[in-house]
């Protein structure tokens, strides 16, 4: 006899059930034995990579961690993955049900899994990080940080509230290290970090919901705060000149977009400078359209043999970049100071934000960043730094051209990473994943890439390593996880 519509139906949504049972338990299976080969503390894999390598669902991967993480077998950490568990000392009963969260946090999802790499702290256990996006320790500025920290709380108002929009001094400092003079003081907003004011300038100026215009590829931080915020990132092509104006045009007319993210200086992940001749025509593509032009100038004090290019800010004649930059890549990954600079009703906008996000920045935060940057040292670090990234890019670039010759990579001007084309057979996720079991960490490119990833790449970070013999070792360890990377590949097209 036939079976109905409505029996079929319930037939192969028993079935979906069934397939999802037995994929979520060998899930399980496999996470139980990697968490036991791994041990306590040491991260999982992320999400994405359980999707891809074990064919299942996102709602498989999510069930089978929720259920490993009922059992105690191991922990999430919001923002920076999945970890073994530690073992629980006289734990009394079972851990609680967290299940009804699922139902009530709803479709909506935090994708910081391109991110965890940059903020999890260096790897012990002989592993070296080519993906952190901070200074090694050996590179900051440490015996002037404590000299700023130990001056600033020695200050009468240390302790007093501050300003709302930041201390005049400090203000004026980023206003004139932007190339805007201390008579613009008053459209500096001070900022924790260069992430929360890029988050705060996408909220301000794109509604939910709409598309917002970003180089492809990008920071994945970019692509983490818009798509939290709602909002929908819309690539624009890059070449080595930076982004092209031509695609930029294009697109705002396409998707009518109101904003576009760029990074003109030292970009990350590729270290494009973009070309002076395409400065006037992205602002004029950016007018044309009556939009923004969000400059995140975070690499403005990494230069490597020259002086950086001024902002796009300074050749903005009718407030139509929204300017953003940071110290924390030159000093400090606990140094959260940063400056949004901005004119007209949007820095109104940004101020009432500030108010309703954190009120101000720490005030001995400010005064130690004020300490710290008016001191004939602040100068000296810049310099040696400037000096060290040079040939710290230098080492890894021939390294990478020694040791890996089927990759292409090309020296930046500035900045921390160096951008790593692969053979166009080669998966870069599998790849990464193959390096950091043969004890190097590094970024594949696809998290960079707001839609597909046209070509694989790696993104190699020379900042984060003790020292300038460890990117070679690194290297090699590379080239032994990714032998396919050893034979040079034919000349492309």
């Amino acid at each position: 006899m036939p079976l109905t519509g409505i029996a079929s139906q319930a037939i192969a949504v028993s079935l979906s059930f069934i397939n999802n049972d037995s994929s979520s338990d060998r899930l399980k299976e496999w996470l139980r034995t990697e968490a036991a080969r791994l041990g306590p503390g040491q991260r999982l894999p992320s999400t994405r990579w359980l999707i891809q390598t074990h064919r299942v669902s996102p709602l498989t991967v999510s069930r089978a961690l929720a259920e490993l993480g009922r059992e105690g077998i191991v922990v999430s950490r919001p923002g920076a993955g999945t970890f073994v568990a530690q073992p629980r000392a006289g734990r009394r009963g079972d851990p609680g049900d967290y299940s009804w969260q699922t139902v009530a946090l709803a479709e909506r999802v935090i994708d910081a899994e391109g991110l965890s790499p940059l903020a999890d702290p260096p790897h012990a256990d002989g592993v070296i990080s080519l993906a952190t996006g901070y200074l090694h320790s050996s590179l900051m500025p440490l015996a002037a940080l404590r000299s700023a920290l130990a001056r600033a709380v020695r200050l009468p108002d240390a302790w007093e509230r501050p300003p709302a929009a930041g201390l005049h001094e400090l203000r004026s400092w980023f206003a004139q290290q932007a190339g805007y003079g201390d008579a613009d003081a008053q459209d500096v907003l001070i900022t924790s970090g260069g992430q929360g004011a890029l988050s705060a300038a996408f909220r301000a100026l794109v509604p939910a919901g709409a598309p917002l215009l970003v180089e492809s590829p990008t920071y994945p931080g970019a692509l983490a705060a818009a798509r939290a915020a709602g909002i929908r990132p819309v690539p624009v092509p890059t070449d080595r000149d930076g982004v092209i104006p031509e695609h930029l045009a294009e697109a705002f007319a396409r998707t009518g977009a109101q904003a576009l993210f760029c990074q003109p200086a030292y970009h990350n992940p590729t270290g494009a400078v973009l070309a002076a001749g395409r400065r006037p025509a992205v602002l004029g593509a950016a007018a044309a359209a009556g939009a923004f032009v969000i400059e995140d100038d975070f690499a403005r004090w990494l230069p490597h043999h020259q002086r950086p290019p001024a902002p796009l800010l300074a050749d903005d004649d009718d407030g139509r970049v929204v300017y953003l930059t940071s110290l924390t890549k030159v000093a400090s990954p606990s140094l959260r100071v940063g400056a949004l600079i901005t004119r007209g009703p949007v820095a109104q906008r940004l101020h009432a934000l500030r108010a309703v996000d954190d009120m101000f920045v720490s005030r001995p935060l400010q005064e130690t960043t004020l300490e710290l940057v008016s001191r004939p040292m602040w100068d000296r670090h810049l310099k040696d730094l400037s000096r060290a990234l040079s040939r710290r890019a230098e080492v890894l670039f021939h390294a990478v051209n020694r040791h890996l010759p089927a990759a292409d990579a090309v020296l930046p001007a500035g900045g921390m990473h160096l951008w790593v084309r692969l053979p166009r057979h080669l998966d870069d996720v599998e790849v990464a994943a193959a390096a950091r079991r043969g004890g190097v960490i590094v970024m594949a490119g696809r998290p960079f890439y707001p839609a597909e990833a046209p070509e694989p790449h790696l993104r190699l970070a020379f900042s984060g390593a003790a020292t300038e013999a460890e990117l070679d070792t690194a290297v090699r360890r590379l080239a032994a996880a990714a032998p396919e990377l050893t034979h040079p590949a034919p000349a492309r097209p």
